[in-house]
């Protein structure tokens, strides 16, 4: 595959609305379509073919520690992660990782402006949510479920309402955020900073209102956003779990048995709400829309945490749905199929409990 078709490429997979761009040697180019994997060439790509378009991207890119690579420096690449520009056509998260002995490259379409919460359809509380004056927000997930455009659109929809300061710390910088009414300053770990936990500390001391952070990876991230979350700002960050029960679970988890109960008054105490999301696919066919599982904290849920006792907490968000505008995915896919956004058989596939989605569909008004 030359440069030329390589560019081609990626100008027709934003013109035609595809979300991932796959390459692989010994397969032809792929791209994803709502949930399928599709090819978009009949040439099957040799290792080469994947060098030269990796070197394309490295050659575009500020993101790589260092000079420019060279084909000796590819023969050590293992995983790398970066983003990439492309001069009137848009703006791409990368992966490189090696399989079988060879490359393979994975790109991710960034919209060029960030979707607003009523163009993803997301549920009216996320504004709410979005404008907490302190306390830790997650978003939560499998990897490519949406996390990163559903923070971006609650970024974006601070930046039109209040005047803050925003500090937003990621791995790459995926949607580049103009000031509005709020003074942003974006960092990518690698180019701006050395890791997640150093900027983070960092932006401490830089009169931040909000921060962001792309990923709760490691013991020390998670406990710095607690200290922000307790000193008075708001953190916004993601983290791959499926539900909040899970996110409770594994932001406890991550540190020793001893200190756990300390943890959890902590958490109870930073913690403002975790929101949970699910791509499912549109029944018009024109993409995938976000299920989501919202989980606010109240007095019975924070007694759950305090008290070791995640069980039940899907209850307590379900009984929660009026009176704080919590909603489990049962909840949003029933609403999602009632207003025809979804088909029955896609909303059973995706609910937590069938049992329960039926019921809500029969019962529910």
């Amino acid at each position: 595959m030359d440069v030329q078709l390589f560019d081609r490429l990626l100008a027709a997979a934003v013109e035609s609305g595809v979300s991932d761009i796959h390459f692989k040697a010994g397969s032809p180019c792929m791209v994803r379509r709502g949930s399928d994997i599709i090819p978009v060439t009949e040439e099957v790509l040799t290792g080469e073919d994947v060098e030269r378009i990796i070197m394309r991207i490295f050659v575009e890119t500020a993101s790589y520690p260092g000079s420019v690579p060279d084909a000796d420096q590819l023969e050590t690449l293992r995983d790398f992660d970066t983003s990439f520009s492309f001069a009137g056509v848009g703006r791409f998260r990368v992966n490189i990782c090696r399989q079988r002995g060879t490359l393979s490259v994975t790109m991710r379409v960034i919209p060029s402006d960030i979707p607003r919460i009523e163009d993803l359809q997301l549920p009216e509380v996320i504004k709410e949510i979005s404008i907490e004056p302190r306390g830790l927000l997650l978003v939560t997930g499998a990897t490519g479920s949406g996390k990163s455009t559903t923070v971006a659109a609650m970024l974006d929809h601070l930046n039109h309402t209040f005047t803050r300061k925003i500090i937003t710390i990621e791995d790459p910088i995926e949607f580049l955020i103009r000031d509005d009414k709020c003074f942003i300053t974006q960092r990518e770990v690698g180019s701006d900073t050395e890791s997640f936990a150093t900027a983070l500390r960092a932006a401490l001391r830089q009169d931040p209102d909000v921060i962001m952070v792309g990923e709760m990876r490691d013991r020390g991230t998670v406990e710095i956003a607690l200290k922000a979350a307790e000193t008075g700002h708001t953190v916004i960050s993601t983290i791959h779990t499926a539900d909040a029960e899970g996110t409770i679970s594994r932001l406890i988890g991550v540190f020793d048995t001893y200190e756990q109960p300390s943890i959890r008054l902590r958490l109870v105490d930073a913690l403002r709400a975790v929101i949970s999301q699910r791509l499912v696919q549109r029944r018009d066919g024109e993409g995938r829309i976000a299920a989501m599982e919202i989980m606010r904290m109240t007095t019975l849920i924070r007694e759950r945490i305090l008290n070791s006792d995640s069980r039940g907490f899907r209850d307590l968000i379900e009984k929660g749905w009026k009176p704080y505008r919590m909603q489990t995915f049962d909840q949003h896919l029933t609403q999602f199929v009632k207003e025809g956004l979804i088909t029955f058989e896609t909303g059973l596939a995706a609910a937590t409990s069938p049992a329960n989605f039926k019921r809500n569909l029969m019962f529910e008004e």
